[in-house]
């Protein structure tokens, strides 16, 4: 075991729960959309800010959403199961693993989330394994749109770090994204940067860190 890791920050989407952004754009596609302008032009990217840090409500969100992409008569409903549809599931053997790794270390998550997105995947958490919240499974949960705050901004970082009175040294983050991860080294954070066909329960062994991951 790796003594020197005491805590261990782990990235939702990508990580802990699985999801395929590029079913939103095909669902979009089918409405006629260019999805490769719409994901990078400046008022797509604002608005997706805006929202993922709590500035913008969900209401909101869709009203500046559907007349970006020309639906303003789109039903709520029919808009949320687009906006929805990019998330998968949380496997059981992820949930069962997370279990174990609580029992070694003080382990927490971290994600760039909406509302809309958080009260989906909630719900799954409720039904399927019994949590009310994922401040029941992880030590502590931190969301963007809580927080006001998201990856890559080191104060996202920071926040989790003073709050929790971890040590950067003793602390790993486990994140699919390389700005994140870059920015998390910046800070003194140990760092696994894991890729979306690696399984997070593969990095450990009975909940212990494998040697050689950090």
């Amino acid at each position: 075991m790796n003594t020197k890791i005491k805590n261990i920050i782990f990235d939702l989407g990508g990580v802990v729960l699985d999801i395929d952004e590029t079913v939103v754009y095909k669902e979009l596609e089918k409405l006629g959309l260019k999805t490769s302008e719409l994901a990078h032009s400046k008022e797509f990217i604002e608005i997706m800010s805006k929202f993922d840090t709590g500035i913008y409500t969900a209401p909101t969100f869709r009203k500046k959403m559907k007349a970006l992409i020309g639906q303003e008569k789109m039903t709520d409903q029919k808009f949320d199961s687009i906006w929805d549809a990019m998330l998968l599931d949380i496997p059981h053997e992820r949930i069962e693993a997370l279990e174990k790794v609580k029992k070694h270390y003080k382990i927490f998550l971290m994600s760039n989330t909406n509302v809309i997105h958080y009260d989906l995947y909630v719900r799954d958490l409720q039904l399927r394994f019994g949590y009310n919240e994922f401040d029941e499974l992880f030590n502590k949960s931190y969301f963007s749109f809580a927080e006001h705050l998201e990856k890559p901004d080191p104060r996202f970082f920071e926040l989790i770090l003073d709050h929790e009175g971890l040590l950067p040294e003793e602390t790993l983050f486990i994140d699919d994204t390389a700005a994140n991860i870059k920015v998390a080294k910046s800070l003194g954070i140990k760092t696994y940067h894991i890729s979306r066909d690696e399984l997070v329960r593969n990095l450990f062994v009975n909940g212990v860190l494998k040697e050689g991951v950090v």
